[in-house]
């Protein structure tokens, strides 16, 4: 178990804790937030009957603190997490209701000998679980990271090939699967119930999107006034809280409503690159720090700085996560650390709930007249063609279609989709890009481990599709929201020891967007329609009317740079040597240059695969090839179940 907890000491710092009993070892690394000086983990109930660990915050602990004492309930600590072992206790499994914020928790109940693992609605923080059979009988080994499983030296390394296709349609694996076959994720939102005598495990979803029910309204004064709410509870907090500033609208009004509400000052981080291409934000981001009296502080990222720590990243991303903007994310969480600052927000979240992917408002229209039959194959073939005529557009255009006619093999397939498949991700170049890759870069044993399988299984829904548009927001949520934005943003965040917090996925706001979607259909007002009438006062005209912006990277020139420097260890590499990928197509990929070729994008997800395969394998405990030879760790035998959070 050290080693486990000694493996995610960036994640907690300040300190560590354990727990033992004859069944459960629980361990866990403190990054000090809230009580400094008196919110040590283990943390319990009255009797300590109730044993707890617990990555994250609870948000509402002030309300919960308040309702619990008045049922008599007396505390230990002015910890927020302290909150979750009183609460099971007046509730019992119901009380993962109450809570509000981002968490991932270990609770062990003596008097029942039973644990209870649990993660938050909307996956802010990870569990990772490892199910085996030994010789004193089933074992469950979890931890909040991949690298901390690895460490206990249980893990043999063995691909999963269903997710290495997923990724390379998706750039990340989405949950409950990982790329390691037999490691899988607990999925937001749910409960792991393990009683040990006799052994019982049953996991439970206690949280869907969807169930939210239908609000009535005016959106943007509802929607304000959940921001305002949020904005209030987000900055609770006894150490500074900074935020990740960017040029675009969503961290922009994050900044002016929680800055309005901190008690101190508020310091604003962001990341521009040398020469200040079109893609720096600094400036930009640095006009509304001086708008908000916000001191400013700002980061380069150089192409030489991207390939000398690649590596590092995709060990520290714990799962193969090929968004080239996470580099700017991990930059501004180093700089926030080194100003002494380990709390973030950030604006991840918001492009889900309120349209501001155009593929995604397409995907609703499309799904609809699917639904209604009315789609045919002239929609089916819409999915190939370009939204416009704007020179993007058509250059996006021709490097889906490969710069040959190569792309069009792709229709017949997509004529042939599954009733029950929506018209969802599968619009966007990424995936598209993907499927170039399955009919050209898969080798033929490839091809016979994905019999039976598709990437596009977890975009089918069963019908009947009764609320087309929040179904498209639940996938973007649960698929490129959870695997991208916030899993990289956690993992890259918690590399540096800082803890980043998304004020618009707070689970209320989420509900509310859904709900007020059900009495409302919003899929054609546009982009962001009703945020942008609900902080059309908090921030000024000149940030209101700027086009949508994140951490965006000079893509092409880091791709070239990425080439020029590692395409010879993609050529000789795993996916090469492991049988996935044709060496001859690897060889074209690594060459091609031209922005009307899928190669390109296709080489730089490659390559984090391939580097994070080297960066895990090697970590894993007599793991000799990516085909996975079988291990032989040592176990403790008195451990039925072991953690570290």
């Amino acid at each position: 178990m050290q080693a486990v907890n000694q493996a995610l000491f960036h994640r907690g710092p300040d300190g560590s804790g354990e727990f033992r009993d004859e069944h459960v070892h629980l361990a866990m690394r403190r990054l000090s937030i809230i009580d400094l000086n008196g919110g040590w983990q283990p943390l319990y109930n009255e009797d300590k009957s109730i044993s707890l660990v617990c990555n994250g915050e609870v948000y509402n602990h002030v309300e919960l603190r308040e309702m619990l004492a008045a049922k008599g309930h007396r505390f230990h600590t002015h910890s927020d997490c302290e909150m979750i072992a009183h609460l099971y206790e007046e509730y019992g499994l119901d009380f993962v209701h109450h809570l509000r914020g981002m968490y991932g928790f270990a609770m062990w109940d003596s008097k029942k000998r039973r644990l209870i693992i649990g993660r938050d609605r909307m996956g802010e923080k990870p569990i990772y679980l490892l199910e085996r059979e030994t010789a004193d009988g089933p074992q469950i080994v979890f931890a909040s990271e991949m690298k901390a499983l690895i460490a206990s030296g249980m893990v043999k390394f063995e691909l999963d090939p269903v997710a290495v296709n997923e990724f390379m349609h998706y750039s990340y694996v989405p949950e409950p699967r990982t790329a390691i076959k037999g490691v899988r994720k607990l999925p937001a939102a749910n409960i792991l119930i393990v009683d040990v005598d006799p052994w019982k495990v049953e996991q439970v979803c206690y949280w869907r999107m969807e169930d939210a029910p239908p609000v009535m309204g005016d959106p943007p004064t509802l929607i304000r006034e959940e921001l305002e709410r949020v904005s209030e509870l987000i900055i609770r907090s006894d150490v500074p809280v900074g935020v990740a500033l960017s040029g675009g609208l969503d961290s922009s009004a994050i900044a002016a409503l929680a800055a309005s509400k901190y008690p101190g000052t508020m310091h604003a981080f962001s990341v521009g690159y040398p020469g200040r291409p079109r893609q720096d934000e600094r400036a930009m981001a640095k006009a509304l720090a001086d708008h908000l009296k916000m001191p400013f502080h700002e980061i380069e990222i150089s192409d030489t700085d991207l390939i000398e720590t690649f590596a590092e990243r995709q060990f520290f991303r714990d799962d193969p996560i090929a968004d080239i903007s996470g580099n700017g994310y991990y930059a501004v969480s180093k700089l926030a650390r080194q100003h002494r600052v380990p709390v973030l927000l950030q604006g991840h979240g918001l492009d889900e709930l309120d349209w501001g992917y155009h593929w995604a408002r397409e995907a609703a229209r499309l799904s609809i007249l699917k639904n209604e039959g009315r789609l045919g194959v002239l929609g089916e073939l819409r999915k190939l063609l370009p939204d416009g005529l704007s020179r993007n557009d058509l250059l996006r255009y021709a490097m889906m279609m490969g710069g040959k006619l190569h792309g069009w093999n792709r229709i017949l397939p997509n004529l042939k989709a599954r009733p029950e498949q929506l018209l969802s991700y599968d619009l966007e170049n990424v995936y598209k890009q993907g499927e170039y890759a399955t009919r050209h870069l898969y080798t033929d044993k490839f091809h016979k481990m994905l019999a039976g399988t598709d990437a596009s299984d977890i975009l089918c829904v069963p019908r009947p599709w009764k609320d087309i548009p929040n179904i498209i927001t639940r996938l973007q949520c649960e698929i490129y929201l959870l695997e991208n934005g916030i899993a990289q943003g956690d993992r890259l965040s918690m590399a540096s020891s800082i803890e980043l917090r998304l004020p618009l996925v707070d689970y209320k706001l989420v509900e509310l967007f859904i709900g007020l979607r059900k009495s409302y259909p919003d899929h054609e007002l546009g982009h962001k329609a009703w945020f942008k009438a609900a902080i059309k006062d908090v921030l000024p005209q000149w940030v209101m009317n700027r086009p949508k912006r994140g951490f965006t990277p000079p893509v092409t020139d880091w791709t070239r740079s990425m080439r020029d420097r590692y395409a010879q260890a993609l050529e000789s590499g795993y996916l090469v040597q492991g049988g996935f990928f044709k060496p001859e197509v690897v060889r074209t990929m690594v060459r091609a240059e031209s922005r009307f070729s899928a190669w390109p994008q296709l080489f730089y997800r490659a390559l984090v695969l391939e580097f994070w395969c080297r960066e895990m394998s090697a970590r894993c405990a007599n793991s000799r090839t990516v085909l996975g030879i079988e291990s032989s760790p040592n176990i403790d035998p008195l451990s039925l179940a072991a953690t570290a959070v």
